[in-house]
């Protein structure tokens, strides 16, 4: 007799599911965190972007998303990866920072003026930090800019005073942020982005940065009254995926990842961008004032900037090799400017 036969039918079910699940599993299923809300442009893009990778690859590699800060803020995503529980996460400049310390070069306050300008130096710049991710033991298939950020506020903050008198939010971890304000006289609250709508719901946080689709997403925009029109920081965005996981994809399915991950990423510029005059007008409509600050006023600001750049240096938090890369590319884009 066959010791088949002696297998029972319930017996055999458990064997068969086993066998389906393994024939049906992705040969590489990349697990990845964001504290991007479900609806917002970037999911919907990655989604697409991992609905192509699964049927550019035959299903050999499929991309799972875990949306809305769900596997905790970027410290815990960074930890997961580590350990195997995720295998990347899209994070911001300064949330990458423990990665590697040029994460943050994008985010340096004034450093760029125009998107054009963001965009010229970037040519240059991305395969630099991309290089350096990989020395960390990440790989950085997208990088995108999620447009500038700005000041939102309950209370008025079109001066250096005015804004010293306010309770200031930065993110978690946020080198750049911190010093930034303190060399402007304020004691920032560092909390995740995830706690700053109770934050300011409760007052524990008068004043935050966001951009301005970015505060509507987060719903920021029905907390606050004010916007100080001055754009702040040059907001990146980094899909990193653990080296670890994606060696173990063929150089085949490596090409497919890697190009539509990046055709995201060049949609993901043009609609962050292109949705900031709607979102400023929603910002408008919902009695928001949205104010420019006096050109003095301004001249105080981008000195912060000036100093926070001085100080990143001195206390060796940038490379200075990439910073100077970057500023001598900056001046070049600028001297062409129309």
């Amino acid at each position: 007799m066959s010791p088949w036969s002696r297998l029972r039918p319930a017996r055999l079910l458990p064997l068969l599911m086993l066998a389906l699940a393994t024939i049906a599993a992705p040969a590489a299923q990349l697990r990845i965190a964001t504290v991007a809300p479900e609806g917002t442009p970037w999911l919907r893009e990655m989604r697409a972007a991992g609905a192509a990778i699964k049927e550019g690859t035959g299903g050999r590699v499929e991309l799972r998303f875990f949306p809305g800060g769900v596997m905790g803020n970027s410290t815990t995503v960074l930890r997961k990866i580590k350990v195997g529980q995720l295998h990347g996460g899209a994070f911001t400049g300064g949330e990458l920072a423990e990665v590697h310390k040029d994460a943050v070069l994008y985010g340096l306050p004034f450093l760029f003026q125009t998107r054009e300008e963001a965009n010229a130096v970037r040519t240059r710049i991305d395969p630099l930090l991309r290089q350096r991710f990989e020395s960390a033991g990440f790989i950085v298939p997208g990088i995108t800019g999620g447009g500038f950020a700005y000041l939102f506020s309950t209370r008025p903050i079109a001066t250096i005073e005015q804004l010293k008198g306010t309770k200031v939010w930065v993110p978690q971890g946020d080198f750049v942020s911190q010093v930034a304000f303190e060399s402007g006289g304020v004691q920032p609250i560092q909390l995740t982005i995830g706690d700053v709508y109770t934050a300011l719901q409760t007052g524990m946080v008068e004043t935050a940065g966001n951009t301005p689709p970015g505060a509507i997403a987060f719903q920021w925009h029905t907390k606050v009254k004010h916007m100080l029109d001055l754009p702040l920081a040059y907001i990146a965005g980094f899909l990193v995926i653990d080296k670890r996981a994606a060696d173990k994809i063929s150089a085949e399915d490596r090409a497919v990842l890697d190009r539509e991950v990046a055709a995201a990423f060049v949609r993901l510029d043009g609609i962050n961008f292109g949705d900031e005059p709607g979102a400023r007008a929603a910002l408008a409509k919902e009695g928001i004032a949205i104010t420019a600050p006096a050109a003095a006023d301004r001249a105080a600001f981008e000195a912060i900037g000036v100093q926070t750049i001085e100080r990143m240096k001195a206390e060796q938090r940038l490379s200075t090799d990439i910073l100077d890369a970057t500023l001598a590319a900056l001046a070049e884009a600028r001297a062409k400017a129309p």
